[in-house]
């Protein structure tokens, strides 16, 4: 009786040490499978983020266009970068950032 409970207690154990962990085909499939989603996702979040830097420099020309237009109306001549931040239509920063930008040439706008 003692022999035979002993050998069933230690069947237990083996099933269940057995039943433990991953084998190492089913750690490769999950990591196949992740190593995929990762493919998928990384192309689409960079077109992303190009797309965003676009728009933003987007959004700029037209604040920088804008304020040249106010500055045409006031004084009645297009302005360089020179009057726009003279005069407080850019601050320093935007002037530095359209100039990185390649907006002015020269001290003169180039349109898209």
């Amino acid at each position: 009786m003692k022999k035979r409970l002993k050998q069933y207690l230690l069947n237990i154990l083996a099933k269940s040490r057995r039943q433990e962990g991953f084998t190492l085909i089913e750690m490769v499939v999950v990591i196949a499978i992740i190593v995929i989603l990762i493919l998928l996702i990384v192309p689409n979040l960079l077109g992303q983020k190009q797309k965003a830097d676009q728009k933003t420099t987007d959004a700029f020309r037209t604040t920088v266009e804008t304020q040249m237009m106010l500055y045409e109306n006031e004084y009645g001549d297009k302005p360089g970068l020179k009057e726009l931040e003279k005069e407080n239509y850019l601050t320093s920063d935007q002037v530095k950032k359209a100039i990185s930008k390649g907006f002015f040439k020269d001290n003169v706008y180039q349109p898209k």
